[in-house]
């Protein structure tokens, strides 16, 4: 007989929830087919732990090992993190993504310091009210440092337990993650936290992936509503598709004697923190005439020098979490230059330094490739 579908509006008590065997199994796999020698495995340091949960949190495995080894080779213990100056972080942040991660960090690295001697707490609750901490993230730097018996949720997480459980709804949905969370502290062992805490990372990180999930290999699948209902392609329930707005910038590369303006940026917001290009709004439309590209200029530049030559390059676009930006670049080479950019929160920045800056991918990727290619920019600018 098919196991009835979990539905989320069904109310059971907490300890309907618990199911030995089920930890039991995944204790079992992860011991002798899970990960065991990523970089900040097989380590008590919560500093470690800690850096590498706020890296992976939104983005792969793979693209984290490269980040994170610079980053500890840079920083290698809370006291250089906590002490290093912002635009350091965010330079060696650069191109890893979600920058508010990086500012917590260094937020919760001068917390530590300041509040906890330099030692991560190890009570989950204390490492929640850390800046950058969530629930699920202090429970894990808990389990793999200190052993606690925690519940982690992540979105590996919410997907193992929405396809094994039948779990209808959109997991994000508060009423949908209040019953996931409910069934992670039920399912919690007793013994081996650790090897369960990263078990279930594996088991959706490698096998219970959101497309082609290797059900076939999976510990879990005799006991899957997903699977023996046919159902894994449609759970867990996508999040409801809204429309993405697009926005549209124009970004000004200023460059003058081996060196282009940047700017920085807010705190908060979008690439918070980095340098950037200059940028002013463009009017409607997918371009602007020769007029209005003089003009622009010519409003733009006038604090820093009397503006020369205008060019257009090569339109791009970045999509962002909430919107999609549309991005138009124009280079633009000065006449004179005047000396008042650093009042107004400017910078003036080496080319030849650019690779180590700390800017946004997409604006990184866009000065490495023109600089690259000497016949964009005249004499006056390589000097």
């Amino acid at each position: 007989m098919k196991r009835a579908v979990d539905d989320v509006a069904a109310p059971r008590s907490l300890s309907g929830y618990g199911d030995p065997s089920f930890s039991a199994d995944v204790i079992t796999w992860q011991k002798q087919h899970g990960r065991h020698a990523l970089p900040w495995q097989n380590t008590r340091d919560a500093y470690r732990i800690w850096l590498s949960e706020i890296m992976l949190q939104q983005t792969q495995v793979a693209a984290v090992i490269p980040y994170y080894q610079r980053f500890l080779n840079r920083f290698p213990d809370i006291a250089s993190l906590a002490s290093a100056a912002p635009e350091d972080v965010m330079a060696h942040w650069s191109g890893l993504g979600y920058y508010s991660r990086a500012r917590n960090l260094h937020r919760c690295a001068r917390h530590v310091m300041e509040f906890h001697g330099g030692r991560f707490p190890s009570d989950p609750a204390l490492l929640a009210e850390l800046p950058g901490i969530g629930r699920s993230t202090a429970a894990a730097i808990a389990a793999f440092s200190y052993g606690a018996r925690a519940a982690i949720l992540d979105g590996n997480v919410k997907r193992v337990f929405c396809r094994v459980f039948g779990i209808e709804g959109f997991p994000g949905a508060k009423p949908v993650e209040d019953k996931l969370w409910q069934r992670a502290v039920a399912l919690l062992p007793e013994q081996d936290v650790e090897a369960y805490t990263q078990g279930l990372m594996d088991l959706g990180a490698t096998l219970c992936t959101r497309s082609r999930p290797a059900c076939n290999r999976c510990p879990l699948a005799q006991r899957c509503v997903a699977f023996e209902t046919g159902r894994v392609q449609q759970l867990p329930v996508r999040k409801p598709k809204k429309a993405i707005p697009e926005k549209r910038t124009a970004m000004l590369v200023i460059a003058d004697r081996g060196e282009v303006l940047l700017e920085q940026r807010p705190g908060s917001g979008i690439w918070g923190g980095l340098l950037s290009l200059p940028e002013v709004q463009e009017m409607a439309g997918d371009t602007l005439s020769k007029v209005d590209v003089d003009s622009i200029a010519a409003r733009a530049v006038a604090p820093f020098g009397l503006p020369g030559s205008c060019d257009r390059l090569q339109p791009f676009s970045h999509g962002f979490t909430h919107f999609k930006l549309h991005v138009s670049p124009y280079l633009i080479g000065l006449q004179r230059r005047l000396a008042s950019a650093s009042e107004q929160g400017h910078v003036w920045y080496p080319i030849a330094k650019l690779a180590d800056a700390p800017l946004p991918a997409p604006v990184k990727k866009l000065l490495l490739s023109l600089f690259s290619r000497a016949d964009l920019f005249s004499d006056e600018v390589r000097q």
